[in-house]
């Protein structure tokens, strides 16, 4: 197991100011997709682009297992953007959670070092995957401070503002321009041929349920893989429950996002996972982040990086064409309390 790293606080903050992100929030790229690298690895990751438009947000009151947090329906209007064709694997995470370049600071220190730095995990103390597989499945049980963390280092590294993506784009890329309950249409029967979920993990090789490598399923309209299932993924957005209410009374309401705040809990992921039934791997699904998520976790304090055994939790990573003010350099707020 790694040793805590240990500096002088002086010694910490000089490393911390090397690593401010410096990403530009307009990138110099084609409107198509991209093959981008890590740099000084062997990893490499596709983003699908996404052109903008408009979209009805939510679900109506008729759509079978629909929650009351996915309503009232609303008019959006999101701009160009880009965003991962998979969720994040281990192979890239573990580059960022390797990174000598970056302290690996504990929650003490993390809170000196303020909101700029950019720090890596501390250690898990357990096995970290949870016996699901490693090389090109997806990460799972990282805390939002711990993907957003991740977000600003791929920024630092490659140059390009990698952000997650707002709860709206999430859910206009994952539609692929229907508004019906899946991508696919409106029968739960054929969710098999582009998720993995409760009625298809375990399969025929595994005794449990599990997690599976990305891409192994058949793509949404926009490219993107495991938009529903495998795991449940990481949006922007600070929970809200009047948000859809007020973007309800706006005829069309343009990049709506509900920024993260320095509270700890709660935001929203979307798309379902390997654990869940098909009603919750819609379109319009939401699922709000609280403290129970952490309730196997053995310290005190709890960790800001990981969730302990929620082995559905993931993330992709999103890239905006031309950035939003308020979105231009994103960083996360939470501090060890």
């Amino acid at each position: 197991m790694a040793h805590r790293i240990t500096l002088p606080l002086i010694a910490i903050t000089a490393l911390a100011a090397t690593l401010v992100s410096v990403a530009a929030p307009k990138p110099n790229l084609p409107r198509e997709n991209f093959v981008d690298a890590i740099p000084e690895t062997d990893v490499k990751f596709e983003m699908a682009y996404v052109p903008g438009g408009e979209f009805t947000m939510g679900s109506p009151a008729s759509e079978p297992g629909r929650d009351a947090n996915e309503g009232p329906q609303h008019r959006v209007k999101v701009n160009g953007f880009w965003i991962g064709k998979c969720e994040v694997t281990w192979d890239e995470f573990d580059k960022f959670w390797q990174d000598p370049s970056v302290l690996k600071a504990d929650q003490d220190e993390a809170t000196k070092l303020g909101p700029d730095a950019v720090t890596r995990p501390t250690n898990t103390f357990v096995d970290e995957t949870y016996e699901h597989g490693r090389e090109g499945f997806p990460v799972i049980c990282m805390t939002h401070h711990c993907a957003m963390m991740y977000c600003n280092w791929l920024s630092s590294k490659t140059g390009k503002a990698y952000r997650l993506p707002t709860e709206a784009e999430w859910e206009y890329a994952a539609r692929g321009g229907k508004e019906t309950p899946y991508f696919f249409g409106s029968d739960p029967e054929k969710l098999g041929d582009y998720a993995w979920f409760k009625g298809n993990s375990p399969d025929d090789d595994h005794v449990k349920g599990t997690t599976y490598k990305v891409a192994s399923k058949q793509p949404n309209p926009f490219g993107l893989h495991d938009v529903y299932g495998n795991v449940w993924e990481w949006t922007l957005d600070q929970y809200d429950p009047t948000a859809y209410e007020r973007f309800a009374k706006n005829p069309l309401s343009l990049n709506p996002v509900t920024l993260p705040t320095a509270q700890k809990w709660a935001h929203v992921v979307r798309g379902g996972s390997w654990a869940d039934q098909p009603e919750k791997c819609r379109s319009a699904t939401r699922r709000i982040s609280e403290e129970n998520w952490q309730k196997h976790d053995p310290q005190e304090p709890r960790s800001i990086w990981w969730l302990t055994k929620m082995d559905v939790i993931g993330f992709r990573v999103a890239l905006a064409e031309n950035e939003t003010p308020e979105l231009v350099g994103v960083k996360p707020r939470v501090v060890k309390k």
